[in-house]
């Protein structure tokens, strides 16, 4: 295996775009606000490109985000459904009469939850376009706050699944929608579409604006949240929203003051909670601040902090899905990785497509570590040969 290999993945566009337009790596990196060696790094695949490196990236090279980083294809077999779901949305204004009971909109969105849960993406795909419709027209009929809330749980999985594939305009839409049933809920629901909202930012790589978007929200939710619990998981969730996003800018100081937070609202909370398919409690709080201290460059604390995890795990007492878990893997891989310990690296990444190969297969975190491994690896290694094959990389 060469030191440099041409392997898929979101650095593997840089130098593409930077050649298009006739720029050096000099040019690009002071426009990037980057160092030379970085650019060249991450280029050669030496270095993984975080995504906070590369919206800085794709701005000083005028492309959006998703377009550096690279949509996840349409699988065959989904195109229609896509179509469905993008009609359904489209109608969000236009209700028919309602085709499922309250009974059975309920057992679907609980369904659709566990298929979140697991990270089933194809399976979450195949459902969506009906349970938009069935909520958005039961709300119209019922008029109620819990069916509305509904409604904004349907755009919130939207999201989600859009958020994944990088299918921003699909993302726009959504949280467009999610904003408009939440208003007409409850407050805590309202705090789940601004925690959306500013992931939209997130995933935009504005991630100024999505701190400002998490600001406001929190001050909605000291001014309407009830006490108690409820009150408790609305700011707790909009804290891990600001933390990331503040990672993301390597904005140390704004990022421990939502870490700190956020940790005191877990405490408080003493366990994790799940509402919509989105958690928060202690051990979402950890695998937030694993991310986040990968985003800082503070990786023997990300480890720090799995090890805290992995201890609960072997005690059972880990209680977070699936699509917790295996971005959790990704990040500790990440911060492996930049200590210099690729087999540690490796075995993170397998776990991570172990536990949630349709999230792995679509994640940039997973192809960017995929990318650096295959490329700095000069032997043959039977377990990377193994994962690129899953990958369908061929090298």
């Amino acid at each position: 295996m060469s030191a440099i290999i041409e392997v898929p993945g979101p650095g593997a566009s840089v130098a593409v775009l930077r050649k298009e337009r006739g720029w050096g790596q000099e040019r690009l990196a002071a426009a990037a606000g980057i160092s030379k060696s970085l650019l060249g790094k991450i280029e050669r695949g030496e270095r993984p490109m975080t995504q906070g490196v590369a919206a800085s990236i794709a701005q000083a090279i005028g492309v959006t985000l998703d377009e550096l980083l690279g949509k996840a294809p349409v699988h065959e077999g989904d195109e229609a459904r896509l179509l469905d779901l993008t009609r359904a949305i489209r109608r969000f204004g236009l209700p028919r009469d309602p085709e499922m009971t309250e009974t059975d909109l309920i057992t679907s969105l609980q369904q659709m939850v566990t298929l979140r849960e697991r990270a089933d993406l194809r399976g979450v795909m195949a459902k969506l376009p009906q349970l938009v419709s069935a909520a958005t027209n039961h709300a119209h009929a019922a008029g109620t706050p819990d069916a509305w809330a509904r409604v904004a749980e349907a755009y919130s999985t939207v999201y989600w699944l859009a958020a994944r594939h990088r299918w921003m305009t699909l993302a726009d839409l959504a949280t467009t929608k999610q904003k408009l049933a939440a208003e007409q809920a409850d407050p805590v629901t309202a705090a789940i579409a601004v925690r959306d909202e500013a992931g939209l930012y997130l995933n935009h790589g504005d991630f100024e604006d999505g701190l400002a978007v998490v600001d406001s929200g929190l001050v909605r939710v000291e001014r309407d949240a009830p006490t108690g619990a409820e009150r408790l998981y609305a700011l707790g969730i909009l804290h891990l929203r600001g933390l990331t996003l503040a990672g993301r800018l390597r904005d140390r100081r704004t990022a421990d003051r939502h870490i700190a937070k956020a940790w005191g609202l877990a405490e408080k909370l003493g366990q994790d909670v799940n509402r919509l398919g989105i958690h928060f409690g202690p051990q979402d709080t950890a695998v937030h601040v694993v991310a986040t201290s990968a985003d800082l460059g503070r990786h023997e604390d990300a480890i720090d902090t799995m090890n805290d995890l992995e201890r609960l795990k072997k005690k059972g007492k880990l209680t977070l899905p699936t699509t917790r878990t295996s971005p959790l893997h990704m990040n500790v891989a990440r911060s492996k990785l930049a200590l210099g310990d690729r087999e540690g690296a490796l075995e993170e990444l397998e776990e991570a497509w172990s536990l949630a190969p349709q999230m792995a297969n679509v994640h940039p975190t997973a192809q960017e570590l995929l990318r650096v491994l295959t490329s700095l690896h000069k032997r043959s290694n039977p377990r990377l040969t193994k994962l690129a094959k899953r990958a369908r990389i061929q090298f």
